[in-house]
């Protein structure tokens, strides 16, 4: 299975998920996106990563960047390797010298450990063609031409308005999200349009 390359694009609070954050990672030559929502502690260390802050104390992930350069272990890549009702499952790919391990991991964790090692970030793409989303350009201009003439993008019950949309309606909102730059919105439509594909 052909390994995709992925790269972290923005982490912003979530607006509908309490005490929650958007994870953005882009496959860079497609601008294919795969919003993860995750928790505020390892958003917390992942953004304190970007920005080359150190903490007074070491953070868990920290802890673990020191337990395994004391033994000489390297986390060479991880892999968000499956996606089940909504949950990505990832694992770290780690190296001794001389005997490779995986290690099960929560996505969010991995990122944050991929941070301190350096070491790049895959998916497959059954994971991308599944959760990912895809904004073209031309897709991009028509929707900045209609939202001149719509000022009610802002609507507070996802589940209510799901439920009155066609599937076209759907696909037109989750690009009108992403235009927006709404990626806890696109989540949901993302999910509702796979949902209903599967029914």
């Amino acid at each position: 299975m052909r390994k995709i390359k992925l790269e972290i694009l923005s982490l912003s609070y979530s607006q509908t998920h309490s005490s929650s954050f958007t994870l953005v990672l882009i496959e860079p030559k497609k601008n294919k996106k795969l919003p993860i929502i995750i928790g505020s502690a390892e958003a917390q260390s992942i953004a304190m990563q970007l920005e080359k802050m150190v903490s007074p104390r070491p953070l868990s992930h920290d802890i673990i960047k020191s337990f395994a350069d004391k033994f000489a272990i390297q986390v060479t890549e991880i892999i968000i390797y499956n996606l089940i009702e909504g949950v990505f499952f990832s694992k770290l790919i780690c190296n001794n010298g001389g005997q490779e391990e995986e290690i099960d991991s929560r996505t969010s964790d991995a990122v944050a450990i991929a941070l301190r090692f350096n070491c790049p970030i895959y998916t497959y793409d059954f994971i991308l063609s599944t959760a990912g989303i895809l904004l073209e350009d031309d897709v991009l201009e028509d929707l900045q031409k209609e939202n001149e003439a719509d000022d009610n993008s802002n609507i507070h019950d996802p589940q209510t308005e799901f439920s009155s949309y066609t599937s076209d309606e759907l696909k037109h909102q989750l690009n009108k999200a992403l235009e927006e730059e709404d990626y806890e919105r696109a989540t949901q439509l993302r999910d509702e349009i796979a949902k209903r594909k599967n029914t």
